[in-house]
């Protein structure tokens, strides 16, 4: 069923060349999001690997990570926490800057998201170079949680981005290019 599923999604991204600059084909998944099913597939399929895992809270990388940690949060019966760039959230916070393609950006989590030693499940859209991903491992370790995965609905695996995740827990992507 959950191989049916991933099928079904990889289906419908939507390959646009030329985005966000010459040479790059970008997988676009909006067309998943405005499928109902689909769109619910999407959370069962980030969960699944997770389900015999005792996770306590579900952090979604801002912004297309909200979309999904909320679902993934829901069917695990965890607790949802944000991670968003800097100066969006509105108590005391911990702050990681992380590498881009084009320069670096800064991110954060309230200190009292994660309690010490509760399970955490990180998840997002994406690993392409994995700087966004470590960055938000790292906040949740240092704010006392422990990792015990990070989810992804694709991985673009020649970008080598699990390489900066460690391999202290799993790393499972959907969808892998």
């Amino acid at each position: 069923m959950i191989q049916d599923a991933i099928e079904k999604l990889a289906g419908a991204i939507r390959d646009v060349p030329d985005f966000p600059k010459p040479g790059i084909i970008f997988k676009d998944i909006t067309p998943l999001l405005g499928n109902p099913e689909l769109f619910s597939l999407i959370g069962d399929v980030l969960a699944d690997p997770f389900r015999d895992t005792q996770v306590d809270k579900v952090v979604g990388i801002d912004a297309r990570g909200f979309i999904f940690a909320t679902q993934v949060a829901e069917r695990l019966n965890a607790g949802f926490v944000p991670i968003r760039k800097k100066g969006k959230l509105p108590f005391k916070t911990k702050a990681r800057s992380y590498a881009l393609e084009y320069g670096q950006d800064d991110m954060e989590i309230h200190v009292d998201a994660v309690e010490p030693g509760q399970k955490v499940l990180i998840i997002d859209d994406l690993l392409a170079t994995g700087g966004t991903a470590s960055a938000a491992k790292k906040l949740v370790e240092e704010v006392g949680g422990e990792v015990v995965g990070v989810s992804f609905l694709i991985e673009l695996a020649f970008l080598e981005g699990r390489k900066l995740l460690g391999e202290n827990a799993p790393i499972k992507a959907a969808i892998v290019y």
